[in-house]
């Protein structure tokens, strides 16, 4: 009898403990909503979307929420399979607290280690072999190596075609009505196979061997296949270090490209940020027909209220890559968070894009061949959009 007054005393004390808690989460958030609304009231410029409370709130996933409003309503409850085990009091706690979920190990790891930051990427579409150990990684350079006016060595293996080095500042399209604008926020990645006693990725840099270079010969293999484009190879990070600025306000300063070229030039409808990854050549290379090609990842901003826009026309160049160039890409990721930009300047278009064209292994032969099946793939798009808008001409024969 004694026994049993005991487990009933010490189910007593779980139940109100339980209770005690459910109560103190409830007016906890309670008071925080209520403070936000006074804050919003008093000052209009803080927005409930970026207050402590969207950061907390935005953790706990619709599932979460569900499963805890069914502890207290019967109906709700119901409706739950009786398979789900419910989360626990602690469970629903610490999630909302510290985003540490023991079912995803992603949770323990992702904002703590550097190169983790893919905590904050979410693939929308996955390329053949892609997971979270091998998404896209941005290079940042040291601050030495970010100051330096002077560039590595090149190695006698540079053979660069001749328009390649004539670059200007602005590269003119040979249409009168160009529809693609290229760019790139990160002027300076390189690649190794290029730079003499290099090794570490996030010092490929340089101020001719680079990523340009791609943007170059993307533009000749459109207009090859008859779609204007235009080229901005301003040097981003001589821009950035005349006005004092920091590396990671390169998104900043590439963005004032964009806008002055769409005030100039209102025929511009598609916007290409040109990269390349600073993963290793395992990860950023593929043999097609025999051939080497570097392999590209369509990067979406989620931080762009439109993001799906932007989206939806990566998916459909991912999805006519996959299609021809089986293996080529990588994927569709989504990027966001106070980790990285989030926006990458897709919040002026919906038809703008990022891409990261190869690693820092690749070497040009590998990457044109890229260029050239997404100049492949862009054109079906692209010609098969302006019939739908109206224009019926034929796209000319690729050359």
């Amino acid at each position: 009898m004694k026994s049993f007054k005991n487990r009933s005393y010490v189910l007593t004390v779980n139940i109100s403990t339980v209770i005690k808690a459910g109560f103190i989460c409830i007016l906890t958030f309670i008071i925080m909503f209520s403070l936000s609304g006074i804050i919003s009231s008093l000052k209009p410029g803080y927005q409930v979307n970026s207050t402590i409370i969207h950061k907390a709130t935005k953790n706990i996933s619709s599932k979460l929420l569900f499963q805890f409003l069914a502890a207290d309503t019967q109906m709700i409850n119901a409706s739950i399979s009786s398979r789900e085990k419910p989360p626990s009091i602690f469970t629903i706690l610490l999630n909302s607290a510290t985003n540490i979920s023991f079912k995803d190990p992603r949770s323990f790891l992702g904002r703590e280690l550097p190169g983790f930051t893919f905590f904050d990427s979410e693939i929308l579409v996955a390329g053949e072999g892609t997971n979270f150990t091998n998404l896209p990684i941005e290079s940042v350079p040291s601050d030495k190596v970010f100051k330096s006016k002077k560039d590595p060595k090149l190695k006698n293996n540079v053979h660069l075609d001749e328009k390649d080095n004539k670059k200007d500042k602005k590269v003119l399209s040979k249409s009168d009505k160009p529809s693609v604008f290229i760019y790139f926020t990160h002027t300076r990645e390189s690649f190794l196979p290029y730079l003499d006693g290099v090794d570490d990725p996030n010092a490929a840099q340089h101020s001719k061997v680079n990523v340009t270079n791609l943007g170059i010969k993307l533009k000749e293999q459109l207009e090859d296949r008859g779609i204007g484009t235009l080229v901005d190879s301003t040097d981003v990070q001589s821009e950035l270090l005349a006005k004092g600025w920091k590396y990671p306000q390169s998104y900043q300063e590439s963005r004032e490209l964009v806008q002055t070229a769409m005030a100039r030039n209102r025929n511009l409808q598609y916007f290409i940020d040109i990269h390349r990854d600073s993963r290793r050549k395992k990860d950023t290379t593929i043999s097609i027909n025999g051939k080497s090609y570097a392999k590209i990842a369509f990067v979406i901003g989620g931080n762009n209220p439109n993001y799906e826009k932007n989206a939806h026309l990566a998916k459909q160049l991912d999805n006519r890559l996959k299609k021809n160039y089986k293996g080529l890409s990588r994927g569709v990721i989504k990027k966001e968070g106070a980790l990285t930009n989030g926006k990458f300047n897709q919040d002026l278009s919906g038809n703008a894009f990022l891409i990261e064209v190869g690693g820092v292994d690749n070497t040009f032969d590998e990457m044109y061949r890229t260029t050239a099946a997404l100049a492949d793939v862009f054109s079906e798009y692209y010609w098969q959009a302006e019939k739908v808008n109206g224009n019926q001409s034929d796209p000319p024969a690729a050359k």
